[in-house]
């Protein structure tokens, strides 16, 4: 007989609308302890405080750290279990939260899977790490507008920013090969989703060793809704303005330092090393998940995994009375659709 399983909720509460979402945490806990889980949550105080707990978690022994907030709150956690047996969960729950976008929902028979991560400097990130106009937008956010205006915060800034800001001379490293160009923005990505909706690095994948690197060139913002209709066209290898990379290890120069963002957080300036570390996180993935986000075979592992959050759908009714219904679309997330 097994032991029950172990998982951590960490809360970010403040958190894009959190206090909303907080009768979703407790439905979710409550559901996985009617199926034998022995469930905890804790909210962060303040910034790293989701890397301390995670790690902690996982040194404990704990088999499952859910993240639930944006992806802010999923790179930290991510952060503290690097290289641990302890699986990352998500629920989407936050300003923005493309990890879950990337999963697509249901989370239906669930079973953790070795992936790789990108590290910039010394910081892991699960998604993706920008340079340029992005990282720029990033930096100029505050807290407070972040967390009274969601991701209205990013595009107000970004509208702001759009009108003086100007393509940057680099130095780009890919694997050993310097190239020189001026470009808008850099994107480093280890999944394929960028911001939610574009696939920016649509040729990614989770598990082969390599960050997808895509430079998007050009000297003002004028030009970038054609790159945007090339990348969504899937049209950009014919765009002379988006040049495409895959690599094991990236080195950005510039004259003056640029902010980097990695998983929309600002975390330093250029000069900077990005590297894909394969194998670094065990993370909880859907049998749904999109075959081009995995590279190798994967073999289910004997314990019976599946039951981490797709057994749900088999909830007793005990457990539903008096249990507050979460909203429907974490609802979706934690408890598989049936047929009709």
């Amino acid at each position: 007989m097994h032991s029950p399983i172990r998982a951590l909720i960490i809360f970010n509460p403040i958190a894009g609308q959190a206090a909303g979402f907080e009768q979703d945490i407790h439905a979710a806990s409550q559901v996985w302890r009617a199926h034998g889980w022995v469930v905890e949550i804790q909210p962060t105080a303040g910034p790293g405080d989701g890397t301390r707990l995670a790690r902690a978690a996982a040194l404990a022994g704990y088999d499952v750290v859910v993240a639930a907030g944006g992806d802010g709150t999923v790179n930290e956690v991510v952060n503290g279990l690097v290289g641990t047996q302890t699986a990352l969960g998500a629920l989407p729950i936050g300003t923005v939260n493309v990890w879950v976008r990337e999963l697509g929902l249901p989370l239906h028979d669930a079973q953790p899977r070795a992936i790789d991560l990108g590290r910039a400097g010394d910081r892991h990130f699960l998604l993706m790490a920008g340079i340029g106009f992005d990282a720029a937008v990033t930096a100029e956010v505050r807290a407070h507008e972040k967390r009274r205006l969601g991701v209205f915060a990013y595009i107000f800034r970004a509208l702001d920013l759009a009108r003086r800001f100007r393509g940057i001379r680099m130095r780009i490293v890919v694997d050993g090969k310097a190239l020189r160009t001026r470009a808008l923005m850099v994107v480093l990505g280890n999944s394929q989703l960028y911001g939610g909706f574009l696939k920016i690095t649509g040729r990614a994948s989770l598990d082969d060793g390599l960050l997808d690197v895509c430079i998007i060139k050009g000297n003002t913002l004028r030009g970038v809704p054609l790159r945007i209709l090339s990348i969504l066209l899937r049209r950009s290898t014919l765009d002379p303005k988006i040049e495409y990379h895959r690599a094991r290890s990236v080195r950005i120069e510039t004259r003056l330092p640029l902010p980097v963002q990695v998983d929309g957080d600002h975390i330093g300036y250029t000069p900077m090393v990005f590297e894909s570390v394969p194998g670094a996180l065990r993370a909880l993935l859907p049998t749904t998940l999109p075959t081009d986000l995995l590279h190798a075979e994967h073999t289910p592992p004997r314990r019976a995994w599946r039951h981490m959050l797709g057994w749900i759908g088999q909830r007793p009714r005990a457990a539903r009375s008096g249990t507050p219904e979460p909203r429907e679309e974490v609802r979706r997330w934690i408890v598989p659709q049936r047929d009709t």
